[in-house]
């Protein structure tokens, strides 16, 4: 019966294909070649051949069941949706907690906070790194005193909190774990994810501090900490979303982060940790990008084989710690400052991509984000694109729609093994730090972008408003800006907060963490002393520099 079935394919293909080549004399395809963002040629038509050996109980399964697909969880979107967490922070504390209170009335799910540059590479506000920077691309903490206003009537043990921060996230972690206590809950009863990610620092971002040794070493400390004290929190959030930004295609997005997840679970067993107890605290963050398709197959594909390398690579054994859980954000890089209100499109699209690949948290952009910080207006939308698609779309019924497609499954097999040769070719230099010494991952980066932008400057590529339908007169638009009064106010805040703490319990508790930092030993435990009494995250971090040294990045040629 099979037999007789491909025989009437082929036949029906060959007639199929007499069709086309009389419609491509008359009317020729819009392009010679189409393509993935991978450079892989896309084929005009795909049938079972193309996936004829797909093994639906060992490559799909059902959701929540290895290799996971299809889904984390059993019922994915029937039981609950995704948490929808915006984010989201500028200017001062007060400002943000402001913004957190009035999202969470309209419906947000989770916060997600957005540090200024000083708070992510360990300055406090009145040094001179910080000039003209305070505030301006999310809130400024100093110390646990902007913590506790950030965070002010916002209850811990309800709402889930998220933290993009890396080098200092040992830093901004011990804050939240000091607020919770403050407000009565316990460090078990905290809910949320820190990024914590310092190998994408290096390789896309650059807000990073130490060198990469000893930023790993900090990193365990993390793990082994929050793995004893903080059950429901997800200690780190691999991210492959600023990679993405970088210049990245969906295949290298995929490759390059979970190279560093498999680098932060070999620096974990080789401390000593069970990957069946801190596995089940990792989490990763993706992006969304513009071509539909391919990204959906981009989160199935990142899914099944990341459950693959726990549990071939590591020996996993609990199915929780093969689970790529992960939140995703829309692609900021893909956002216009033409025509700005076409970003409302793009962002829905980019956002249907990331609920049809099973995401379990999501940030929508807001519009204007090329132009400046997001409005009350627009990030208001920005949080309604998510409840459209959540409740009135139909989408969220089923789980896993797109499964069984000839394309889907034929691109999510793609990305799967463009991935792993990624992965072969990275572990065959000595693993992700070797390859971001060496600077191999940031020339594929690189060399990626650089294609990606010949191909929009030769409108190979469209962009609406940029290369195609552009316009001459575009209205203004409202922009948040940040009142530069903030940045004193912040510094005298500061000054205030030095002359009524007590100098000598600080002085006490910065010394017991250089000593703990000297000794190997686990640094939490005295950066949340340290925090406690007030130290500011500048001179806890320079503590640590002190022992550890700074990161001065390589030229690349």
């Amino acid at each position: 019966m099979a037999e007789r079935e491909d025989k009437n394919l082929i036949s029906e293909k060959e007639k199929w294909q007499n069709s086309v080549n009389k419609a491509l004399s008359k009317f020729p395809e819009r392009k010679e070649k189409f393509e993935t963002t991978y450079g892989e040629e896309l084929k005009r038509i795909y049938t079972p051949e193309d996936i004829e050996n797909l093994n639906y109980s060992k490559d799909l399964g059902f959701p929540g069941q290895y290799p996971f697909t299809r889904g984390v969880q059993p019922t994915m979107y029937r039981g609950r949706f995704w948490t929808m967490r915006q984010y989201a922070g500028f200017a001062s504390a007060e400002e943000s907690n402001k913004r957190y209170k009035y999202l969470l009335s309209q419906g947000q799910t989770g916060l997600s906070v957005a540090f200024d540059l000083p708070t992510q590479i360990g300055y406090d506000s009145d040094d001179d790194m910080s000039d003209g920077e305070v505030g301006k691309v999310g809130v400024a903490i100093d110390s646990l005193e902007d913590m506790e206003i950030l965070f002010n009537e916002i209850p811990l043990d309800k709402v889930s909190v998220s933290m993009t921060i890396n080098s200092t996230a040992s830093v901004l972690l011990s804050m939240l774990i000091a607020v919770a206590e403050k407000q009565g809950v316990k460090p078990e009863q905290l809910r949320g994810t820190i990024q914590n990610d310092i190998l994408k620092e290096y390789i896309a971002r650059g807000t990073y501090v130490f060198p990469p040794e000893p930023s790993m070493k900090v990193i365990v400390d993390i793990f082994e900490y929050g793995s004893k004290n903080l059950p429901k929190f997800n200690l780190i959030s691999i991210s492959g979303y600023h990679i993405r930004e970088a210049g990245a295609n969906a295949a290298q997005e995929v490759a390059f982060t979970l190279a560093d997840g498999i680098s932060y679970v070999d620096a974990a067993i080789k401390a000593g940790l069970d990957v069946d107890v801190f596995g089940n605290n990792l989490s990763f963050f993706f992006n969304a990008h513009n071509n539909f398709l391919e990204e959906i197959a981009k989160f199935r594909a990142a899914r099944r084989l990341w459950a693959k390398i726990m549990k071939n690579r590591f020996k996993a054994k609990s199915e929780r710690a093969m689970k790529l859980k992960f939140h995703t954000q829309t692609a900021g890089s893909t956002l216009t400052a033409q025509q700005p209100m076409n970003n409302v499109v793009r962002v829905a699209l980019q956002a249907l991509s990331a609920v049809m690949g099973g995401t379990q948290s999501l940030h929508t952009n807001s519009y204007d984000e090329a132009l400046g910080l997001p409005t009350e207006e627009s990030a208001t939308i920005a949080l309604r694109t998510q409840q459209i698609i959540a409740y009135e779309s139909g989408v969220t019924n089923t789980i896993d729609p797109f499964a069984g497609s000839y394309v889907i499954e034929k691109l999510t097999n793609d990305i799967e093994e463009q991935a792993m040769n990624y992965i072969e070719k990275i572990d065959e230099m000595g693993g992700m730090v070797k390859a971001i010494e060496n600077g191999y991952i940031q020339k594929e980066i690189l060399n990626s972008a650089y294609d990606a932008q010949l191909k929009i400057e030769n409108k190979e590529d469209i962009i609406i408003g940029v290369n195609k339908f552009e316009t001459d007169h575009e209205p203004p638009r409202e922009i948040l800006k940040v009142n530069p009064e903030m940045e004193l106010k912040q510094k005298e805040k500061l000054k205030k907060l030095r002359q009524n703490r007590d100098n000598d319990l600080v002085k006490k508790n910065l010394d017991s963490l250089k000593n703990a930092a000297k000794n190997n030993e686990n640094v939490m435990p005295f950066i949340l002393e340290s925090v406690k009494s007030y130290a500011t995250l500048g001179e806890i971090t320079n503590v640590l520099r002190e022992i550890y040294g700074e990161f001065n990045e390589s030229v690349i040629l």
